[in-house]
């Protein structure tokens, strides 16, 4: 069952932030993950605006998202984004 990770992000440092941009699609794909949104316009229909950058990336499980956000290179791109962005980010199981 497809599994999506939803991140809602405040790019506080856009230069260093792009560091983590770079690195991150290689690692996605390493555990099956392809980004379905990634920073594109963004439409509020109700509720506050939403000024964050949206990314959303669809796995072929929940598992993948767990091993993906628990792998070493993952967490070597977390470091990159330190001082670059404050995340948000969650996952849910797909239909």
């Amino acid at each position: 069952m497809p599994a999506y990770m939803i991140a809602r992000i405040n790019v506080t440092d856009p230069g260093k932030y792009r560091e983590y941009v770079a690195v991150t699609p290689a690692i996605i794909e390493k555990f099956g993950g392809r980004f379905l949104a990634r920073g594109g316009e963004t439409i509020t229909l109700e509720g506050p605006d939403e000024t964050r950058r949206l990314v959303v990336v669809e796995f072929p499980a929940l598992d993948n998202i767990r091993r993906f956000y628990a792998s070493d290179e993952y967490g070597a791109a977390m470091k990159l984004r330190e001082g670059a962005a404050e995340m948000h980010l969650i996952a849910t199981a797909g239909l």
